[in-house]
Protein backbone atom coordinates (compact mmCIF):
# COMPACT_ATOMS: atom_id res chain seq x y z
CA UNK A 1 0.00 0.00 0.00
CA UNK A 2 1.23 3.46 -0.84
CA UNK A 3 0.78 6.19 1.74
CA UNK A 4 -0.99 9.27 0.46
CA UNK A 5 -2.99 12.26 1.48
CA UNK A 6 -6.71 11.64 1.78
CA UNK A 7 -9.31 14.32 2.38
CA UNK A 8 -12.15 13.24 4.65
CA UNK A 9 -15.32 15.21 5.48
CA UNK A 10 -15.66 17.06 8.77
CA UNK A 11 -19.25 15.93 9.27
CA UNK A 12 -20.65 12.43 8.87
CA UNK A 13 -24.42 12.22 8.79
CA UNK A 14 -25.40 9.26 10.95
CA UNK A 15 -26.68 6.10 9.27
CA UNK A 16 -30.12 5.67 10.81
CA UNK A 17 -32.32 2.72 9.90
CA UNK A 18 -34.79 1.68 8.79
CA UNK A 19 -34.91 4.16 5.89
CA UNK A 20 -34.51 7.24 8.09
CA UNK A 21 -31.11 7.86 6.53
CA UNK A 22 -32.52 7.42 3.05
CA UNK A 23 -30.96 8.42 -0.26
CA UNK A 24 -32.69 11.80 -0.21
CA UNK A 25 -31.06 12.81 3.08
CA UNK A 26 -27.68 11.35 2.16
CA UNK A 27 -27.66 13.18 -1.16
CA UNK A 28 -28.57 16.50 0.47
CA UNK A 29 -25.65 16.16 2.88
CA UNK A 30 -23.22 14.99 0.22
CA UNK A 31 -24.10 17.91 -2.02
CA UNK A 32 -22.92 20.21 0.77
CA UNK A 33 -19.44 18.65 0.85
CA UNK A 34 -19.99 16.39 3.87
CA UNK A 35 -20.54 12.62 4.09
CA UNK A 36 -24.10 11.55 3.38
CA UNK A 37 -24.84 8.06 4.68
CA UNK A 38 -27.61 5.66 3.70
CA UNK A 39 -28.76 2.92 6.02
CA UNK A 40 -28.32 -0.60 4.72
CA UNK A 41 -30.59 -2.12 7.37
CA UNK A 42 -33.61 -3.89 5.87
CA UNK A 43 -32.86 -2.19 2.55
CA UNK A 44 -34.34 -5.07 0.52
CA UNK A 45 -37.72 -4.86 2.27
CA UNK A 46 -37.56 -1.08 1.89
CA UNK A 47 -37.17 -1.46 -1.88
CA UNK A 48 -40.13 -3.77 -2.37
CA UNK A 49 -42.38 -1.62 -0.17
CA UNK A 50 -41.54 1.47 -2.19
CA UNK A 51 -42.40 -0.43 -5.35
CA UNK A 52 -45.70 -1.63 -3.90
CA UNK A 53 -46.53 1.96 -2.98
CA UNK A 54 -46.18 2.96 -6.64
CA UNK A 55 -42.62 4.38 -6.62
CA UNK A 56 -43.72 8.01 -6.61
CA UNK A 57 -41.42 10.07 -8.80
CA UNK A 58 -40.02 6.96 -10.48
CA UNK A 59 -36.73 7.24 -8.60
CA UNK A 60 -36.44 3.57 -7.67
CA UNK A 61 -37.13 2.44 -11.22
CA UNK A 62 -34.60 4.94 -12.58
CA UNK A 63 -31.90 3.45 -10.37
CA UNK A 64 -33.01 -0.09 -11.19
CA UNK A 65 -32.53 0.70 -14.88
CA UNK A 66 -28.86 1.40 -14.14
CA UNK A 67 -28.30 -1.92 -12.34
CA UNK A 68 -25.77 -4.02 -14.26
CA UNK A 69 -28.06 -7.09 -14.22
CA UNK A 70 -31.17 -5.92 -16.11
CA UNK A 71 -32.88 -9.30 -15.87
CA UNK A 72 -32.84 -9.00 -12.08
CA UNK A 73 -34.42 -5.55 -12.19
CA UNK A 74 -37.07 -6.77 -14.60
CA UNK A 75 -38.01 -9.74 -12.45
CA UNK A 76 -38.27 -7.60 -9.30
CA UNK A 77 -40.44 -5.03 -11.07
CA UNK A 78 -42.76 -7.71 -12.37
CA UNK A 79 -43.15 -9.26 -8.93
CA UNK A 80 -43.50 -6.19 -6.71
CA UNK A 81 -44.28 -3.00 -8.64
CA UNK A 82 -47.83 -1.71 -8.26
CA UNK A 83 -48.31 1.36 -10.54
CA UNK A 84 -51.37 2.51 -8.60
CA UNK A 85 -50.02 1.51 -5.22
CA UNK A 86 -51.70 -0.82 -2.74
CA UNK A 87 -55.42 -0.81 -2.16
CA UNK A 88 -56.58 0.64 1.18
CA UNK A 89 -56.03 -1.91 3.94
CA UNK A 90 -53.93 -4.18 1.72
CA UNK A 91 -50.87 -5.65 3.45
CA UNK A 92 -47.42 -5.39 1.95
CA UNK A 93 -46.21 -8.49 0.17
CA UNK A 94 -43.24 -9.67 2.19
CA UNK A 95 -40.01 -11.21 0.98
CA UNK A 96 -38.55 -14.47 2.37
CA UNK A 97 -36.64 -14.05 5.60
CA UNK A 98 -32.89 -14.50 5.46
CA UNK A 99 -31.21 -17.76 6.41
CA UNK A 100 -27.61 -18.94 6.37
CA UNK A 101 -28.10 -19.97 2.74
CA UNK A 102 -30.67 -18.31 0.50
CA UNK A 103 -31.54 -18.64 -3.16
CA UNK A 104 -29.67 -16.73 -5.84
CA UNK A 105 -32.85 -14.72 -6.54
CA UNK A 106 -33.17 -13.71 -2.89
CA UNK A 107 -29.53 -12.71 -2.76
CA UNK A 108 -29.86 -10.65 -5.94
CA UNK A 109 -32.81 -8.75 -4.51
CA UNK A 110 -30.59 -7.55 -1.66
CA UNK A 111 -27.75 -6.64 -4.02
CA UNK A 112 -30.21 -4.67 -6.17
CA UNK A 113 -31.78 -2.85 -3.21
CA UNK A 114 -28.41 -1.74 -1.82
CA UNK A 115 -27.31 -0.63 -5.29
CA UNK A 116 -30.48 1.45 -5.72
CA UNK A 117 -30.08 3.29 -2.40
CA UNK A 118 -26.43 4.18 -2.97
CA UNK A 119 -26.86 4.96 -6.67
CA UNK A 120 -29.64 7.45 -5.96
CA UNK A 121 -27.62 9.09 -3.18
CA UNK A 122 -24.66 9.53 -5.56
CA UNK A 123 -26.62 10.48 -8.68
CA UNK A 124 -25.58 13.70 -10.39
CA UNK A 125 -22.67 14.86 -8.18
CA UNK A 126 -19.18 13.86 -7.07
CA UNK A 127 -19.65 14.09 -3.30
CA UNK A 128 -18.95 11.15 -1.01
CA UNK A 129 -21.59 8.69 0.21
CA UNK A 130 -21.33 6.01 2.86
CA UNK A 131 -23.46 3.06 3.89
CA UNK A 132 -24.11 2.05 7.49
CA UNK A 133 -24.62 -1.58 8.50
CA UNK A 134 -25.12 -3.40 11.78
CA UNK A 135 -22.64 -6.22 12.37
CA UNK A 136 -25.32 -7.95 14.44
CA UNK A 137 -27.60 -8.23 11.37
CA UNK A 138 -25.33 -10.84 9.90
CA UNK A 139 -27.07 -12.67 7.10
CA UNK A 140 -27.87 -9.91 4.55
CA UNK A 141 -24.63 -7.96 5.06
CA UNK A 142 -22.46 -9.55 2.38
CA UNK A 143 -25.01 -9.05 -0.39
CA UNK A 144 -25.72 -5.53 0.88
CA UNK A 145 -22.03 -4.62 0.79
CA UNK A 146 -21.57 -5.94 -2.72
CA UNK A 147 -24.57 -4.04 -4.04
CA UNK A 148 -23.30 -0.83 -2.45
CA UNK A 149 -19.89 -1.34 -4.03
CA UNK A 150 -21.47 -1.89 -7.45
CA UNK A 151 -23.02 1.58 -7.02
CA UNK A 152 -19.66 3.14 -6.08
CA UNK A 153 -20.09 3.62 -2.34
CA UNK A 154 -17.20 5.61 -0.85
CA UNK A 155 -17.32 4.55 2.82
CA UNK A 156 -18.62 1.59 4.82
CA UNK A 157 -19.56 2.23 8.46
CA UNK A 158 -20.32 -0.70 10.77
CA UNK A 159 -21.18 -0.93 14.44
CA UNK A 160 -23.25 -3.12 16.80
CA UNK A 161 -20.59 -5.80 16.98
CA UNK A 162 -16.99 -6.52 16.05
CA UNK A 163 -16.64 -6.29 12.25
CA UNK A 164 -13.06 -7.54 12.02
CA UNK A 165 -13.69 -9.65 8.90
CA UNK A 166 -15.29 -6.87 6.84
CA UNK A 167 -12.08 -5.13 5.63
CA UNK A 168 -11.01 -8.38 3.96
CA UNK A 169 -14.48 -8.74 2.45
CA UNK A 170 -14.15 -5.30 0.86
CA UNK A 171 -10.74 -6.24 -0.54
CA UNK A 172 -12.06 -9.40 -2.14
CA UNK A 173 -15.24 -7.82 -3.44
CA UNK A 174 -13.14 -5.14 -5.16
CA UNK A 175 -11.54 -8.00 -7.08
CA UNK A 176 -14.90 -9.79 -7.58
CA UNK A 177 -13.68 -12.73 -5.54
CA UNK A 178 -15.87 -14.95 -3.33
CA UNK A 179 -15.87 -14.37 0.42
CA UNK A 180 -16.60 -16.39 3.52
CA UNK A 181 -17.00 -15.03 7.05
CA UNK A 182 -17.79 -16.63 10.37
CA UNK A 183 -21.49 -17.00 11.16
CA UNK A 184 -22.23 -16.41 14.83
CA UNK A 185 -24.49 -19.25 15.95
CA UNK A 186 -25.56 -19.79 19.57
CA UNK A 187 -24.55 -23.21 20.87
CA UNK A 188 -22.04 -24.09 18.14
CA UNK A 189 -19.33 -24.98 20.64
CA UNK A 190 -16.12 -25.95 18.89
CA UNK A 191 -17.82 -26.10 15.49
CA UNK A 192 -17.80 -23.16 13.09
CA UNK A 193 -20.47 -22.05 10.63
CA UNK A 194 -19.93 -19.61 7.77
CA UNK A 195 -21.75 -17.13 5.59
CA UNK A 196 -20.60 -16.91 2.00
CA UNK A 197 -21.14 -14.79 -1.10
CA UNK A 198 -19.73 -15.28 -4.58
CA UNK A 199 -19.97 -12.27 -6.93
CA UNK A 200 -19.24 -14.52 -9.89
CA UNK A 201 -22.60 -16.23 -9.46
CA UNK A 202 -24.31 -12.91 -10.22
CA UNK A 203 -22.17 -11.78 -13.15
CA UNK A 204 -23.87 -12.38 -16.46
CA UNK A 205 -20.99 -10.78 -18.35
CA UNK A 206 -17.58 -9.38 -17.44
CA UNK A 207 -17.52 -8.01 -13.86
CA UNK A 208 -18.21 -4.32 -13.37
CA UNK A 209 -15.16 -2.40 -12.12
CA UNK A 210 -15.65 -1.44 -8.46
CA UNK A 211 -13.48 0.45 -5.99
CA UNK A 212 -12.66 -0.59 -2.48
CA UNK A 213 -14.45 1.84 -0.10
CA UNK A 214 -12.91 3.19 3.07
CA UNK A 215 -13.86 1.20 6.15
CA UNK A 216 -14.81 2.98 9.40
CA UNK A 217 -15.86 0.70 12.27
CA UNK A 218 -18.03 2.28 14.96
CA UNK A 219 -16.42 1.63 18.34
CA UNK A 220 -16.99 2.45 21.99
CA UNK A 221 -13.66 1.44 23.56
CA UNK A 222 -9.92 1.77 23.06
CA UNK A 223 -9.49 -1.99 23.29
CA UNK A 224 -11.79 -2.58 20.32
CA UNK A 225 -9.89 -0.03 18.25
CA UNK A 226 -6.61 -1.74 19.10
CA UNK A 227 -7.96 -5.18 18.31
CA UNK A 228 -9.31 -4.08 14.94
CA UNK A 229 -6.08 -2.40 13.88
CA UNK A 230 -4.14 -5.54 14.76
CA UNK A 231 -6.49 -8.37 13.83
CA UNK A 232 -8.83 -7.14 11.10
CA UNK A 233 -8.57 -9.10 7.87
CA UNK A 234 -7.77 -5.99 5.86
CA UNK A 235 -7.18 -2.27 6.14
CA UNK A 236 -9.09 -0.20 8.69
CA UNK A 237 -9.20 3.41 7.49
CA UNK A 238 -10.40 5.19 10.63
CA UNK A 239 -12.89 5.01 13.50
CA UNK A 240 -16.17 6.51 14.60
CA UNK A 241 -16.08 6.74 18.39
CA UNK A 242 -19.63 6.56 19.65
CA UNK A 243 -20.53 7.66 23.15
CA UNK A 244 -23.49 6.03 24.98
CA UNK A 245 -25.52 9.22 24.48
CA UNK A 246 -25.87 8.42 20.76
CA UNK A 247 -29.18 7.25 19.32
CA UNK A 248 -30.04 3.77 18.11
CA UNK A 249 -28.16 0.79 19.53
CA UNK A 250 -25.52 1.50 22.16
CA UNK A 251 -22.66 -0.69 23.28
CA UNK A 252 -23.43 -2.22 26.70
CA UNK A 253 -21.56 -0.73 29.67
CA UNK A 254 -18.18 -2.26 30.41
CA UNK A 255 -18.15 -4.27 33.61
CA UNK A 256 -21.10 -4.91 35.91
CA UNK A 257 -24.39 -3.53 34.57
CA UNK A 258 -26.08 -1.20 37.06
CA UNK A 259 -29.56 0.16 36.30
CA UNK A 260 -31.03 3.45 37.47
CA UNK A 261 -34.57 3.91 38.75
CA UNK A 262 -35.86 4.01 35.14
CA UNK A 263 -34.15 0.74 34.28
CA UNK A 264 -31.46 2.39 32.17
CA UNK A 265 -27.95 0.92 32.15
CA UNK A 266 -25.45 3.29 33.74
CA UNK A 267 -22.15 4.15 32.10
CA UNK A 268 -18.98 5.15 33.90
CA UNK A 269 -15.33 6.01 33.50
CA UNK A 270 -14.52 2.69 31.83
CA UNK A 271 -16.87 3.63 28.99
CA UNK A 272 -14.98 6.82 28.11
CA UNK A 273 -12.59 6.44 25.18
CA UNK A 274 -9.10 7.90 25.73
CA UNK A 275 -8.57 10.11 22.69
CA UNK A 276 -4.84 10.46 23.34
CA UNK A 277 -4.52 6.69 22.93
CA UNK A 278 -6.65 6.86 19.78
CA UNK A 279 -4.10 9.20 18.23
CA UNK A 280 -1.46 6.48 18.60
CA UNK A 281 -3.16 4.47 15.85
CA UNK A 282 -2.37 7.20 13.35
CA UNK A 283 -5.82 6.92 11.82
CA UNK A 284 -8.56 9.55 11.47
CA UNK A 285 -11.46 9.38 13.93
CA UNK A 286 -14.79 11.10 14.36
CA UNK A 287 -16.70 11.65 17.61
CA UNK A 288 -20.37 10.70 17.88
CA UNK A 289 -22.99 10.99 20.59
CA UNK A 290 -24.22 14.46 21.62
CA UNK A 291 -21.93 15.88 18.93
CA UNK A 292 -24.58 17.93 17.13
CA UNK A 293 -23.44 21.45 17.97
CA UNK A 294 -20.83 23.96 16.74
CA UNK A 295 -19.06 23.69 20.10
CA UNK A 296 -18.88 19.89 19.85
CA UNK A 297 -17.30 20.12 16.40
CA UNK A 298 -14.72 22.65 17.58
CA UNK A 299 -13.93 20.55 20.67
CA UNK A 300 -13.58 17.41 18.55
CA UNK A 301 -11.10 19.11 16.24
CA UNK A 302 -9.15 20.49 19.19
CA UNK A 303 -8.96 16.94 20.59
CA UNK A 304 -7.39 15.66 17.39
CA UNK A 305 -10.50 14.25 15.74
CA UNK A 306 -11.14 14.59 12.03
CA UNK A 307 -14.70 15.68 12.78
CA UNK A 308 -18.02 14.48 14.14
CA UNK A 309 -20.85 12.12 13.29
CA UNK A 310 -24.32 13.59 13.84
CA UNK A 311 -27.57 11.65 13.72
CA UNK A 312 -30.34 13.23 15.76
CA UNK A 313 -30.41 16.67 14.10
CA UNK A 314 -30.43 15.08 10.65
CA UNK A 315 -33.15 12.61 11.66
CA UNK A 316 -35.73 15.42 11.93
CA UNK A 317 -34.63 17.32 8.82
CA UNK A 318 -37.13 17.60 5.98
CA UNK A 319 -35.17 15.13 3.87
CA UNK A 320 -35.12 12.23 6.34
CA UNK A 321 -37.44 9.26 6.07
CA UNK A 322 -39.37 9.81 9.33
CA UNK A 323 -42.97 10.76 8.57
CA UNK A 324 -43.77 14.47 8.60
CA UNK A 325 -46.33 13.98 11.38
CA UNK A 326 -43.84 12.29 13.71
CA UNK A 327 -41.16 14.89 13.00
CA UNK A 328 -43.56 17.70 13.76
CA UNK A 329 -44.68 16.07 17.02
CA UNK A 330 -41.15 15.38 18.28
CA UNK A 331 -39.86 18.85 17.31
CA UNK A 332 -42.78 20.50 19.09
CA UNK A 333 -42.16 18.48 22.25
CA UNK A 334 -38.45 19.36 22.12
CA UNK A 335 -39.32 23.04 21.75
CA UNK A 336 -41.64 22.80 24.75
CA UNK A 337 -38.89 21.06 26.76
CA UNK A 338 -40.98 17.98 27.42
CA UNK A 339 -39.30 15.44 25.17
CA UNK A 340 -37.84 12.36 26.87
CA UNK A 341 -35.38 9.74 25.61
CA UNK A 342 -35.05 6.42 27.46
CA UNK A 343 -32.05 4.10 27.14
CA UNK A 344 -34.10 0.91 27.04
CA UNK A 345 -32.12 -2.19 27.89
CA UNK A 346 -35.01 -4.46 26.93
CA UNK A 347 -36.42 -3.03 23.69
CA UNK A 348 -34.04 -4.54 21.15
CA UNK A 349 -34.04 -8.31 20.52
CA UNK A 350 -30.27 -7.99 20.01
CA UNK A 351 -29.70 -7.42 23.72
CA UNK A 352 -27.95 -4.09 23.06
CA UNK A 353 -29.36 -1.02 24.85
CA UNK A 354 -31.56 0.98 22.48
CA UNK A 355 -32.53 4.66 22.72
CA UNK A 356 -36.30 5.19 22.53
CA UNK A 357 -38.14 8.52 22.34
CA UNK A 358 -41.04 8.43 24.80
CA UNK A 359 -44.04 9.64 22.85
CA UNK A 360 -47.71 8.70 22.74
CA UNK A 361 -49.07 6.59 19.88
CA UNK A 362 -45.79 4.71 19.44
CA UNK A 363 -44.41 1.42 20.73
CA UNK A 364 -42.81 3.33 23.62
CA UNK A 365 -46.33 3.64 25.06
CA UNK A 366 -47.03 0.60 27.29
CA UNK A 367 -50.67 0.61 26.23
CA UNK A 368 -49.71 0.49 22.57
CA UNK A 369 -47.11 -2.20 23.23
CA UNK A 370 -49.67 -4.31 25.06
CA UNK A 371 -52.12 -4.22 22.13
CA UNK A 372 -49.70 -5.63 19.60
CA UNK A 373 -49.83 -9.31 18.72
CA UNK A 374 -46.27 -10.63 18.80
CA UNK A 375 -45.12 -11.67 15.36
CA UNK A 376 -41.75 -11.97 13.60
CA UNK A 377 -42.26 -11.78 9.84
CA UNK A 378 -39.25 -9.68 8.74
CA UNK A 379 -36.62 -11.46 10.79
CA UNK A 380 -33.59 -9.20 10.43
CA UNK A 381 -32.79 -9.33 14.16
CA UNK A 382 -33.25 -13.06 14.60
CA UNK A 383 -30.39 -14.94 16.19
CA UNK A 384 -29.14 -18.23 14.79
CA UNK A 385 -28.85 -21.20 17.14
CA UNK A 386 -27.85 -24.84 16.89
CA UNK A 387 -30.67 -27.31 17.46
CA UNK A 388 -30.18 -30.60 19.35
CA UNK A 389 -30.20 -32.41 15.99
CA UNK A 390 -27.29 -30.29 14.81
CA UNK A 391 -29.22 -28.13 12.36
CA UNK A 392 -29.15 -24.33 12.44
CA UNK A 393 -32.44 -22.59 13.18
CA UNK A 394 -33.53 -19.04 14.03
CA UNK A 395 -35.38 -17.32 16.87
CA UNK A 396 -36.20 -13.79 17.98
CA UNK A 397 -36.89 -12.62 21.51
CA UNK A 398 -39.69 -10.41 20.10
CA UNK A 399 -41.56 -13.31 18.45
CA UNK A 400 -44.46 -15.12 20.20
CA UNK A 401 -43.25 -16.21 23.62
CA UNK A 402 -44.29 -19.86 23.23
CA UNK A 403 -42.53 -20.08 19.89
CA UNK A 404 -39.34 -18.62 21.31
CA UNK A 405 -39.34 -20.97 24.29
CA UNK A 406 -40.00 -24.02 22.09
CA UNK A 407 -36.86 -23.09 20.18
CA UNK A 408 -34.81 -23.22 23.36
CA UNK A 409 -35.06 -19.56 24.28
CA UNK A 410 -35.38 -18.39 27.87
CA UNK A 411 -38.78 -16.90 28.68
CA UNK A 412 -37.21 -14.06 30.70
CA UNK A 413 -35.47 -12.85 27.54
CA UNK A 414 -38.82 -12.04 25.92
CA UNK A 415 -39.96 -9.49 28.51
CA UNK A 416 -40.17 -5.99 27.08
CA UNK A 417 -38.77 -6.94 23.69
CA UNK A 418 -40.14 -4.94 20.77
CA UNK A 419 -40.26 -5.84 17.09
CA UNK A 420 -37.89 -3.12 15.91
CA UNK A 421 -38.14 -4.29 12.30
CA UNK A 422 -41.87 -3.62 11.98
CA UNK A 423 -41.88 -0.58 14.27
CA UNK A 424 -39.10 1.21 12.40
CA UNK A 425 -40.86 0.64 9.07
CA UNK A 426 -43.93 2.27 10.60
CA UNK A 427 -41.75 5.23 11.60
CA UNK A 428 -41.04 5.97 7.92
CA UNK A 429 -44.69 5.59 6.90
CA UNK A 430 -44.62 1.96 5.75
CA UNK A 431 -46.48 0.13 8.52
CA UNK A 432 -47.54 -3.41 7.83
CA UNK A 433 -51.30 -4.00 7.77
CA UNK A 434 -52.46 -7.11 9.60
CA UNK A 435 -55.06 -9.34 7.97
CA UNK A 436 -56.35 -10.34 11.39
CA UNK A 437 -58.00 -6.94 11.72
CA UNK A 438 -55.59 -5.76 14.38
CA UNK A 439 -54.28 -2.19 14.15
CA UNK A 440 -51.46 -1.60 11.71
CA UNK A 441 -47.94 -1.65 13.12
CA UNK A 442 -47.11 1.32 15.35
CA UNK A 443 -43.88 3.33 15.05
CA UNK A 444 -40.90 3.53 17.37
CA UNK A 445 -38.53 6.50 17.27
CA UNK A 446 -34.91 6.42 18.30
CA UNK A 447 -32.80 9.52 18.98
CA UNK A 448 -29.78 10.52 21.00
CA UNK A 449 -29.93 12.07 24.44
CA UNK A 450 -29.36 15.51 22.92
CA UNK A 451 -32.75 15.53 21.20
CA UNK A 452 -33.91 18.44 23.36
CA UNK A 453 -31.18 20.60 21.80
CA UNK A 454 -33.29 20.95 18.65
CA UNK A 455 -34.85 23.94 20.40
CA UNK A 456 -31.48 25.61 20.62
CA UNK A 457 -30.92 24.99 16.93
CA UNK A 458 -34.19 26.29 15.43
CA UNK A 459 -35.81 28.19 18.27
CA UNK A 460 -39.33 27.79 19.59
CA UNK A 461 -41.44 28.90 16.65
CA UNK A 462 -40.28 26.94 13.59
CA UNK A 463 -41.86 23.60 12.65
CA UNK A 464 -39.03 22.19 10.53
CA UNK A 465 -35.66 22.65 8.88
CA UNK A 466 -33.40 21.20 6.16
CA UNK A 467 -30.22 19.14 6.19
CA UNK A 468 -28.38 22.12 4.72
CA UNK A 469 -29.37 24.22 7.70
CA UNK A 470 -27.96 21.56 10.02
CA UNK A 471 -24.62 21.71 8.23
CA UNK A 472 -24.55 25.52 8.33
CA UNK A 473 -25.30 25.41 12.05
CA UNK A 474 -22.59 22.86 12.81
CA UNK A 475 -19.99 24.80 10.83
CA UNK A 476 -20.99 28.20 12.22
CA UNK A 477 -18.52 28.04 15.10
CA UNK A 478 -15.62 27.51 12.74
CA UNK A 479 -16.76 30.43 10.61
CA UNK A 480 -16.79 32.69 13.67
CA UNK A 481 -13.29 31.54 14.60
CA UNK A 482 -11.98 32.43 11.15
CA UNK A 483 -13.72 35.82 11.19
CA UNK A 484 -11.83 36.73 14.40
CA UNK A 485 -8.55 36.01 12.65
CA UNK A 486 -7.70 33.02 14.82
CA UNK A 487 -5.94 30.05 13.18
CA UNK A 488 -8.35 27.34 12.15
CA UNK A 489 -9.04 25.06 9.24
CA UNK A 490 -11.51 26.29 6.64
CA UNK A 491 -15.12 25.83 7.66
CA UNK A 492 -16.01 24.52 4.23
CA UNK A 493 -13.03 22.21 3.77
CA UNK A 494 -12.83 18.59 4.87
CA UNK A 495 -9.84 17.61 7.00
CA UNK A 496 -6.76 16.11 5.37
CA UNK A 497 -5.12 13.01 6.83
CA UNK A 498 -2.07 11.02 5.82
CA UNK A 499 -3.46 7.53 5.50
CA UNK A 500 -3.01 4.63 3.07
CA UNK A 501 -4.76 5.21 -0.22
CA UNK A 502 -7.24 2.73 -1.59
Amino acid sequence: MIAGTVTHPLIIQGGMGVGVSNWVLAKAVSLRGQMGVVSGTCVDSLLVRRLQDGDLGGHVRRAMAAFPLPDVSGDVLMKYFRPEGRAPGEPYKEIPMYRQVVTRVREQLTVLASFVEVWLAKEGHDGVVGINLLTKVQMPNLATLYGAMLAGVDYVLMGAGIPKEIPGVLDRFAAHEPVQIKFEVEGMGADTAYLSFDPRVHSATAPVAVKRPYFLPIIASNSLATMLTRKATGRVDGFIIEAPTAGGHNAPPRGEIILNERGEPQYGARDVVDLEKMKDHGLPFWLAGSAGSPEALAEALDAGATGIQVGTLFAYAEESGITAELKKDVIRQAQEDRVDVLTDGRASPTGFPFKVVQIGGTMSDPAMYGKRERVCDLGYLREAYKRPDGRIDYRCAAEPVDTYVKKGGVVEDTAGRKCLCNALFATIGQPQVRKSGLPEEAPLITSGDALKNIRRFIGSDRAGYTAGEVIDYLLSGLKRTISRGMPSMSSSSPRTQNVPTR
